[in-house]
């Protein structure tokens, strides 16, 4: 086998286009430079092999700078019908060959990583060809006796099994998201019905997840047609909707919708039944390729970047017995799976669909799929689905802790959910002091209509813990209102209120009741759960922040500090930091040395005396307690002197404000009605469990409190196992070259 230094690395981005491609085109380049392989960016996909020439295009480190919060490809994507033919991919190893390219980094979808594994197949019959027809030597063939291929999911659809996320779908997630906001609004002022189209495919993830972030009444989606009837059925809950004191009405429909008979409903279709059950106009707005454009989200930045450099070490190791790969995020982890058993099963889930076996093709695109199809239809109706029993059980909702975008999602679902279950549902307004003051409110139906996508917390909250002499009025007050459980949304402050609540049981029975913690803060610090609710919401905008500051200096030679949230959790500096590019960032985690310092100091000179225009660092806002943002934007600036200036800039409190992502009202809607079920289950039993609910490994578990912040530093306010911090060298090696370039390679123009 050839050593690193004779290996080259091809990349290319084949298919649909899909935000977060640039940085996993970044990420690639970056990781193969570092491990002393060369890397060529391939233009126009599968075309550019096919074209050969200047269409392989020699990478430098500094060739993809910049990229990474830029929207679509920069190497260019193009459909390739003579890559569909032999000849073609004949034509398509001799380039590759001409430039020592043995391994293929593929970003594309289904079909391009089919077309790819066929090419890796057919590698050492393609060479023996090109060997007798005079086109390369007998010693090239043995150069290059295999090829190794590893794939990366570039498609917004989200329709890869086995890979939970791929690369665009949460960006489309925000434009679609965005777009049913906006329209939201529109339709309110008119009282008036949009059906709005979604893309997908034959997926329907991007409706379901869509309609569910976005508020929606009704969805159309592959995977769960309607009934026969559904006309009549959708026109009621629209007259319901609007009995009820709702103005607005939004449908989706993903664009590869059917119904029980397999025939495809479409917006015309949706449009034509509810004008005609409503006598009255309806618009339709088809979204287009407006969901695959714009900048990535944060986190399709992040995950496109550690899926990127875990593709290169991936490549590197194959053999020429080692099946073809996909990389991609499964159950919140960076895995490997068997390229032809994703693109087989893919397909078997079309196959089932064109079968008619719906639950199977539920079932097939994963666990969380057919859950959230049922919680949807839930939330999305007019009115209750039961009558309230005469002995109704009473569930109280209340906050703590700072205010975090996602809380008035929890609230809306656990009212709703709360009230189809036969639970009769309060809020209590002003976290604990509004507790000891008794404002305590019950909650109906139309309470929370539009909290799903409002900011902030409409019941308010706060971070105080109640003291001793506190604990009566709380009991009189929950025992007044005949309070049977308890649902707390907040951070570290509201596990505290419940682990103070349940720790006095033995004194107040009004304490001995059913109570649940759900993580909502923006640091990602809370125990048992690998996500709260609001910190994808916080990365987005600190990303969003980071690349306006970007902005403002690529004129000058400038180093931007910024200082970000977390208190002593680094989840916000990390990944913010990976997200955006920056060189460095400081983390109370690991600690700020001086040693730490000088060694940054004497790179960000070197990089500016190289040429460099921008440097930028993130720092957790407890980094260190005497190394503050303000010493160290003073010490960067005392170094550099007339080489480059700096600046220094604290986000401060727009990190908390915002409405909520579409990954945090799923995940807000997804914990809350796991909590719903949780304590109804709890009533009807008789128990009176004290537990947090959260995520790990990209399901929603079940830890009892005392276990949880047992499993916490208490003193540090955080998880003593993170699983991000794997990420941090990352960073790091993406920033700064490891291995010295020989020469300057042209890279992109």
């Amino acid at each position: 086998m050839p050593d690193d230094a004779a290996r080259a690395i091809g990349v290319l981005t084949s298919g649909g286009d899909a935000p977060g491609m640039n940085a996993a085109v970044r990420a690639v380049v970056r990781t193969a430079l570092n491990r002393g392989v060369r890397v060529f960016a391939i233009r126009e996909g599968f075309q550019g092999m096919v074209d050969g020439g200047a269409s392989l295009v020699p990478m430098s480190w500094d060739a993809v700078g910049g990229i990474m919060q830029r929207g679509g490809t920069v190497i260019g994507t193009a459909r390739c019908e003579a890559f569909r033919e032999r000849d073609g991919r004949r034509r398509a190893a001799r380039h590759l060959t001409e430039r020592g390219i043995d391994r293929l980094v593929v970003i594309g979808g289904d079909g391009s990583l089919t077309g790819a594994h066929v090419f890796r197949e057919e590698w050492a019959g393609l060479l023996e060809e090109l060997v007798s027809a005079g086109d390369i030597a007998p010693e090239v063939r043995a150069r290059h006796p295999f090829l190794s291929v590893v794939g990366l999911v570039g498609s917004i659809d989200n329709d890869m099994v086995g890979i939970d996320m791929t690369i665009g779908a949460d960006t489309a997630l925000h434009r679609i998201t965005d777009a049913l906001d906006a329209l939201g609004s529109t339709a309110a002022s008119h009282q008036r019905a949009f059906v709005v189209e979604v893309m997908g495919r034959r997926c329907g993830y991007l409706g379901l997840m869509g309609g569910l972030a976005g508020g929606a009444d009704w969805v159309f989606v592959p995977e769960d047609p309607p009934a026969p009837g559904w006309e009549g059925r959708l026109t009621a809950l629209v007259r319901e909707g609007r009995a009820a004191g709702r103005r607005d009405c939004i449908v989706v429909v993903s664009e590869g919708a059917i119904d029980a008979e397999r025939q495809p409903i479409t917006c015309a279709r949706v449009r034509e039944a509810l004008e005609a059950g409503l006598g009255e106009d309806v618009r339709v707005t088809i979204l287009g390729h407006v969901q695959r454009g714009g900048a990535p989200s944060a986190f399709d930045r992040w995950m496109s970047t550690v899926a990127g450099a875990a593709a290169v070490d991936a490549v590197l190791e194959a053999g020429p017995d080692t099946a073809p790969e996909v990389i991609g995020l499964r159950l919140n982890r960076i895995s490997r799976v068997p390229l032809v058993e994703a693109v087989d099963d893919t397909r078997a889930v079309v196959r089932e669909l064109g079968a008619g076996d719906f639950a199977r093709v539920q079932a097939m695109r994963g666990g969380s799929f057919a859950d959230t199809t049922r919680i949807f239809w839930a939330l999305a109706q007019a009115l209750p689905t039961v009558v309230e029993p005469a002995s109704p059980r009473r569930v109280a909702v209340m906050h703590a802790g700072g205010p975090a975008p996602g809380m008035n999602t929890i609230v809306r679902a656990a009212v709703r959910l709360g009230i189809d279950q036969g639970l009769t549902m309060f809020g209590i307004r002003g976290g604990v002091e509004g507790l000891v003051e008794g404002r305590v409110e019950r909650l109906r139906w139309g309470s929370v209509d539009g909290w799903n996508a409002r900011g902030g917390a409409e019941l308010g909250t706060s971070r105080h813990v109640p003291t001793p002499t506190e604990l009566q009025d709380i009991a009189r007050h929950l025992e007044a209102h005949h309070i049977n459980a308890l649902v707390m949304a907040g951070g570290w402050a509201g596990y505290e209120v419940v682990e103070v609540l349940a720790s006095h049981r033995h004194l107040f029975r009004a304490f001995d009741i059913p109570m649940v913690c759900l993580p909502a803060s923006i640091n990602n610090d809370l125990p048992a759960s690998e996500m709260s609710i609001g910190a994808d919401t916080a990365l987005n905008l600190i990303v969003g922040a980071l690349d306006r500051i970007k902005q403002s200096a690529v004129a000058v030679q400038r180093c931007f500090v910024v200082e970000v949230m977390g208190r002593y959790c680094g989840y916000l500096a990390l990944l913010s930091g990976l997200a955006s590019g920056a060189e460095r960032v400081y983390l109370h985690e690991r600690g700020v040395r001086l040693d730490d310092l000088q060694r940054d100091v004497a790179a960000m000179t070197r990089d500016f005396e190289r040429g460099k225009r921008l440097s930028l660092v993130v720092r957790n806002e407890r980094a260190s307690r005497n190394y503050t943002t303000e010493f160290m934007a003073a010490l960067f600036e005392e170094e550099g002197k007339d080489l480059f200036d700096v600046r220094r800039t604290v986000l401060g409190h727009l990190q908390q404000g915002g409405d909520p992502s579409p990954f945090d009202r799923i995940q807000a809607t997804r914990l809350a009605a796991h909590a719903i079920d949780l304590v109804r289950g709890a009533l009807d039993r008789g128990e009176r469990d004290v537990v947090a609910i959260g995520v790990s490994g990209g399901r929603v578990t079940t830890t009892p409190l005392a276990e949880a912040l047992a499993s916490a530093d208490r003193g540090a306010r955080r998880p003593r196992e993170q699983w991000w911090l794997e990420l941090e060298s990352l960073v790091r090696e993406l920033a700064h070259p490891q291995v010295a370039e020989e020469e300057a390679l042209p890279g992109l123009s």
